[in-house]
């Protein structure tokens, strides 16, 4: 319970100077802060035993298929509910065939929490100006970066660490039957 409180106020004090930070050197992190934050941490908080780094990389290939879909749907797809669905169904079809490919050495819940996180916080700025998703797409991108990276610092300051295991395994252990000969001999 601990290690809860430390982690969720860490993340709370990241949050803030996000956003704080952000306004200050007009970075405009103030709509993504919340998002980028939670998702960095999710990536360190469910991330399994010695995978942080495989986690961290789905979450960044997810990010990226998802900038990709919104490329092909600025380009190829109506703006429509149905244009939406397919650009939807095709980012998860990428991120399944991305987690597919690694052999699952790439979570899918990761490449998903990227795509998600991307969508979530260029859903609207898209919206506002299709044609211009070379520009707006980038600095979206970077601005949730930095957010993801605060949230993920903060998460992995208090983040349990895992223990460190020997890469060789214990000898085995002798047998009663092995004993009883050498002391026969």
């Amino acid at each position: 319970m601990r290690n809860t409180l430390i982690t969720g106020l860490l993340l709370a004090a990241a949050a803030l100077a996000t956003v704080l930070l952000g306004s200050w050197l007009d970075l405009e992190t103030d709509q993504t802060a919340l998002l980028g934050v939670a998702s960095g941490a999710v990536v360190v908080l469910a991330a399994p035993a010695g995978q942080l780094g495989r986690s961290l990389g789905g979450y960044v290939l997810g990010l990226v298929l998802a900038l990709i879909g919104f490329f092909v749907r600025a380009a190829l797809l109506p703006d429509t509910s149905g244009g939406r669905a397919v650009y939807a169904m095709v980012v998860v079809l990428l991120c399944t065939v991305a987690a597919l490919a690694t052999r699952q050495r790439l979570a899918l819940w990761s490449l998903l929490l990227g795509a998600a996180s991307f969508a979530g916080a260029y859903e609207a700025a898209y919206n506002a100006a299709p044609p211009q998703v070379a520009t707006t797409s980038i600095s979206t991108l970077t601005t949730l970066a930095l957010c993801a990276a605060m949230g993920f610092l903060a998460a992995s300051l208090a983040a349990p660490r895992p223990e460190r295991q020997n890469d060789a395994p214990p000898p085995p252990a002798p047998h009663a039957q092995d004993q009883t000969m050498e002391n026969a001999q």
